[in-house]
């Protein structure tokens, strides 16, 4: 077997990375949080209750002016007070599989074909998410029929009670902001499955994406965004920190080239 080939692993976002980041009508695909706060999932006052934590903390997540460590803390605090307003307002995995039957979240054009060939040749896909409702990720793979052996997930998520009910948070808490901190190292399962996988192809949509490296000791490294902004300030940062930039409307079919590439090196 090719020994460059034993060495590879995927290292990836999910939302609007493995995911569409619009609709066929152009308009912005949610989040799996925003699915559910945007949804009728829950009740009334959670909706009026997350969307005044949205206003408060994302315009301080946007800010320029706010250094990046107070950014960090606050984000955690947002995290914290909506996994705990989830609880309190009934959050059950029904919740969540009403979402993935739903369709508002789908793979990318060729998503299907990536999961496939990553699973044939049995290179680890570890997916490392931020998404409020973590859980969910696993879930909709598997309504896919694609939660393999070979796909680990790094995440948010909840203990559940035996009627399905969110009952607990899970630590630690992974932020956007703080996935430099979310070392591979402190998830030892998976940490075991990739450690001599030093070969790494890394997806991501957003710069605080190439955070999820920090700590793992790779060979090569190969960093590939999705570019959605619109303002060449931003794409001048991409530039500088991926290597590869594809358009955030691209589909996985130049990913599985790639893939493709270096399993015949």
């Amino acid at each position: 077997m090719n020994n460059f080939k034993e060495k590879i692993h995927i290292l990836a976002d999910f939302d609007g990375t493995l995911t569409k980041p619009y609709s066929k009508q152009g308009k912005p695909r949610p989040s799996l949080i925003s699915a559910l706060r945007d949804g009728n999932y829950l009740t009334e006052e959670y909706a009026q209750k997350a969307h005044a934590m949205y206003e408060k903390y994302h315009a301080v997540q946007n800010d320029p002016n706010v250094p990046r460590g107070t950014k960090k803390k606050q984000m955690e605090e947002w995290w914290r007070a909506h996994f705990s307003l989830l609880i309190e307002q009934g959050l059950n995995k029904r919740d969540l599989q009403k979402i993935i039957e739903s369709e508002v979240i789908e793979l990318r054009d060729y998503g299907i074909d990536f999961l496939d060939l990553l699973n044939k040749e049995n290179i680890p896909l570890v997916i490392m998410s931020a998404s409020g409702i973590g859980d969910a990720i696993a879930m909709y793979l598997a309504y896919l029929g694609k939660l393999t052996p070979n796909i680990y997930i790094i995440t948010n998520g909840f203990q559940w009670d035996n009627k399905g009910f969110a009952s607990g948070i899970i630590e630690p808490i992974i932020t956007s902001l703080n996935k430099d901190e979310t070392l591979l190292k402190n998830y030892p399962a998976i940490y075991n499955q990739v450690k001599n996988r030093r070969n790494v192809i890394l997806l991501g949509n957003n710069l605080h994406d190439i955070d999820m490296i920090k700590g793992f000791d790779y060979e090569d490294l190969f960093k590939i965004g999705f570019f959605g902004g619109q303002k060449k300030e931003d794409h001048l940062q991409f530039e500088q920190q991926f290597d590869l930039i594809l358009e955030d409307t691209s589909s996985l079919a130049p990913i599985i080239d790639i893939v493709s590439n270096w399993l015949n090196k």
